[in-house]
């Protein structure tokens, strides 16, 4: 399957998106980095494409002149280049994960794994860790409930659209645990397990697999917080994911994270809006009524962020912003 991997950075080229950038143009598989207001001038890495605010501007998506500068959710444009140029399969990440070998095996969409189903949250993190250990994104009420043993849960075949990895040494945690527990965390190396219709557990962008027919739910959101937009996203998805019998695998680590420099109390402050109504909006999502079939995706997608700009957590911005993807993945077919 063709394969894309897309990042946003604002770094000069750097050992990790040299090494994906190499990797990648070995075994066929483009990067394209997408820059923002404060990223270098120039740009030279041999087997990356890099697309500056003014390439993003002028290459024909109804987003790109609406979409934020100095933000994350740019990273859309990446998406949807890569989909214009064929894409089967996207893998994202982020410019401090280094990719170890196995980031670069070949992804498989249906998988014979433990499925979780109708076990509301659950802390995926300790099915490949015994100490105490959660994503971010994860309702700080349950960083202390434990999942179901693997052992009780069913083993099936999951279609499995969405794939999350996960980093070792400086994996995905929120700031509460970074102030307060120690790292670095390396992950058992154990064999995946799925969350289906019922289970909700965060996922984010930093080492993640979409398949082509969950490509409309990469959307990221522009109008909150920069620590809950991949976040609010995972939780969309995940929603959404459930009128299709899709499910999200969870694996173990295939990256290396080196984190770039973080404020930990900037990022408690921006994650305190996912702290306090994470778990409401989970409920708030279950509740609607959305529509099976991929041709209702960009419907099911306008549903759900209506709902969240309705209740205050999503700014009303964010719906020009929606309009305009859901206008460009029609055009994309």
């Amino acid at each position: 399957m063709k394969t894309f991997l897309v990042v946003t950075s604002i770094s000069a080229p750097n050992p990790v998106l040299a090494t994906l950038a190499r990797e990648g143009e070995a075994r066929g598989i483009p990067l394209l980095v997408i820059g923002d207001v404060a990223s270098p001038r120039e740009f030279h890495l041999p087997g990356c494409r890099h697309y500056s605010l003014a390439q993003q501007k002028t290459a024909g998506f109804a987003l790109a002149p609406i979409c934020p500068e100095r933000h994350y959710a740019r990273k859309n444009l990446g998406y949807l280049l890569a989909w214009r140029e064929g894409a089967e399969v996207i893998v994202e990440t982020d410019d401090d994960n280094m990719p170890l070998a196995d980031f670069w095996s070949p992804r498989q969409r249906l998988m014979r794994v433990p499925i979780s189903e109708d076990r509301g949250w659950v802390n995926v993190y300790r099915y490949f860790q015994e100490g105490l250990v959660w994503p971010r994104g994860l309702p700080l009420t349950r960083v202390r409930e434990l999942p179901s043993p693997r052992e009780e849960l069913p083993t099936a075949l999951a279609d499995c659209v969405i794939q999350q990895g996960l980093a070792n040494d400086n994996p995905d945690v929120d700031a509460v645990y970074r102030l307060l527990l120690p790292l670095p965390v390396v992950f058992a190396d154990r064999e995946p397990v799925a969350l289906g219709r019922g289970s909700w557990s965060p996922f984010n962008s930093q080492n993640t697999t979409w398949f082509r027919a969950a490509f409309p739910l990469l959307y990221l959101p522009a109008f909150c917080s920069f620590r809950m937009t991949d976040i609010w996203r995972s939780l969309v998805a995940q929603r959404i994911a459930w009128e299709n019998d899709w499910s999200v695998l969870y694996h173990r680590a295939t990256v290396v994270q080196d984190r770039n420099e973080h404020d930990l109390h900037r990022d408690f402050e921006q994650e305190i809006p996912g702290y306090l109504f994470n778990e409401r909006m989970a409920e708030e999502l279950a509740a609607l009524k959305l529509e099976p079939g991929e041709a209702n995706l960009g419907e099911n997608l306008g549903r759900c962020y209506d709902r969240l700009v309705t209740l205050g957590w999503i700014g009303p911005g964010e719906l020009p912003l929606l309009a305009a993807w859901i206008e460009d993945i029609g055009s994309l077919g």
